[in-house]
């Protein structure tokens, strides 16, 4: 297939003659300062929009999500920083907070995708975001990461969408970071008002919270119908063939319910869930079990930072690589981030290794977390022509995710099993299998339904002359 044809441009428009004729559009052609920033090569007048664009969805965005994770992360290092002792949290409390927190994030995904679809995003989303209590925590966030991926998959393009959307999700390492460095701030708060120290630390998050919340009402756009930069909003949407919202019909419903984007995205999620190891707390309780050396506090929250800074540095690699030399191609990074876990995933699983290699896994693991991320930009762009396709898909998919986190970890990754984790490392690794091969079947599939389309478009140029 020749490789300046952009297959799924497949487009239907009339003729001079106003015969209904299929286009096939040519790739345009990329300098290699596009491959770094994908402005370069566009006009002024949309490298001015996509600047507009990026200042509204990614500081509000990549700052929602910082809040997000921040609440998540803050949970473990109050854990290992007295909260276990304090509130007498031995065996596997640990693990049921964590998935009442699930339960509500995977009650509340589908639904807030499809009122999404109704409903404006810079009245919903932040709206979500002011809730408290464990579980309506988790069913207020989770309107927040499937739906800033939908709204992004209705702004930009397929060149531009991979890094943006890894840029916002690298937000949820910065969050960890900086939840580790905050815990060990407030240390030295211990005591000062008759708290403990790992209460302060969520005074903190709720102070930090609020405001940003509350921007999130006077910066986040909405869609590109009802945008002030509206004309050329719609024309790129156009240009990536996107359909604008339709009525859920019945017949609609038929179709999404029909097509194998709802079933094997969902699965490869799933899959990718499963193999999350980094998911749950595995180097902060190896550091604290261990006892040769006894690490201190500060050095149990610190260290799995650097996890998090390897994860930002691969993903935004991943993330470039993917929309620039790979041309917006997914499956190639999947496969090759989904390897290295199951090299690392063994490895922990054997456990008799090397100490060094043993720190080498924990850290080198970040590298993995792209895998969540594009696999939803990658349904994104599957479900571009459907633009209630794409909120169902998208939420359905990430939902998956966490399904598996609401009842997983009760059985693998117990915490009674720390640090050692073999069930939890055996899963993994198979995990990882499974979606190295679901990967290559969904790409077939993808690259089977492009053929259709041009087989279509010679059809119907055919018949045309």
């Amino acid at each position: 297939m020749p490789k300046d044809i952009e297959v799924s441009a497949a487009t239907f428009g009339n003729d001079e003659e106003g015969v209904d004729t299929i286009f096939v559009k040519e790739k345009p052609k990329k300098t290699w300062r596009s491959n770094i920033w994908d402005t370069w090569d566009k006009t002024p007048e949309e490298r001015r929009f996509l600047f507009k664009l990026d200042a509204g969805i990614l500081s509000i965005c990549c700052l929602g999500y910082f809040i997000k994770y921040l609440d998540q992360a803050n949970l473990t290092n109050a854990y290992v920083s007295g909260m276990q002792d304090d509130l007498g949290m031995y065996d596997n409390q640990l693990n049921y907070v964590t998935t009442l927190w699930t339960v509500g994030y995977i009650i509340g995904q589908i639904p807030s995708n499809i009122v999404l679809t109704r409903v404006r995003p810079s009245i919903w989303l932040p709206s979500s975001e002011l809730y408290v209590l464990r579980f309506f925590i988790g069913l207020a966030e989770s309107t927040y990461y499937p739906g800033v991926l939908y709204m992004m998959g209705a702004w930009y393009r397929k060149d531009e969408l991979g890094k943006r959307a890894v840029i916002f999700n690298v937000s949820s390492a910065l969050a960890t970071m900086f939840s580790g460095y905050l815990m060990t701030a407030v240390i030295g708060l211990d005591g000062r008002g008759g708290l403990k120290g790992w209460q302060w630390l969520y005074i903190m998050d709720g102070v930090i919270s609020l405001p940003l919340a509350l921007a999130g009402f006077f910066v986040m756009p909405d869609t590109p119908a009802n945008s002030r930069d509206k004309a050329i909003a719609i024309a790129r949407v156009q240009k990536e063939k996107r359909e604008q919202l339709q009525p859920y019909t019945r017949q609609k419903m038929f179709k999404i319910l029909a097509s194998w984007h709802i079933y094997l995205l969902p699965l490869l999620f799933f899959l990718a869930g499963a193999a999350g190891a980094l998911g749950q707390p595995i180097f902060s309780l190896y550091l604290k079990d261990s006892v040769n050396p006894k690490y201190t506090t500060a050095q149990i929250n610190d260290y799995p930072t650097v996890t998090s800074a390897v994860q930002i540095v691969a993903c935004l690699v991943y993330a470039w690589v993917s929309d620039g030399l790979l041309d917006g191609r997914r499956w190639p990074v999947l496969l090759f981030a989904t390897t290295i876990s199951f090299v690392l995933y063994v490895s922990l699983a054997v456990w008799d290794i090397p100490e060094g290699w043993r720190w080498a896994c924990y850290i080198i693991a970040g590298q993995g977390v792209i895998v969540s991320p594009l696999i939803l930009v990658w349904a994104t762009e599957i479900c571009s022509d459907d633009a209630e396709e794409r909120a169902i898909v998208v939420g359905t998919t990430n939902d998956f995710g966490y399904v598996i986190s609401a009842w997983l970890p009760l059985i693998i990754w117990q915490t009674v099993d720390a640090p050692r984790y073999h069930k939890g490392f055996i899963t993994a690794s198979c995990s990882c299998v499974a979606a190295v091969v679901l990967i290559m079947v969904i790409n077939i599939l993808v690259r089977r339904d492009q053929i259709s389309l041009i087989a279509l478009a010679a059809e119907q140029l055919e018949y045309t002359q």
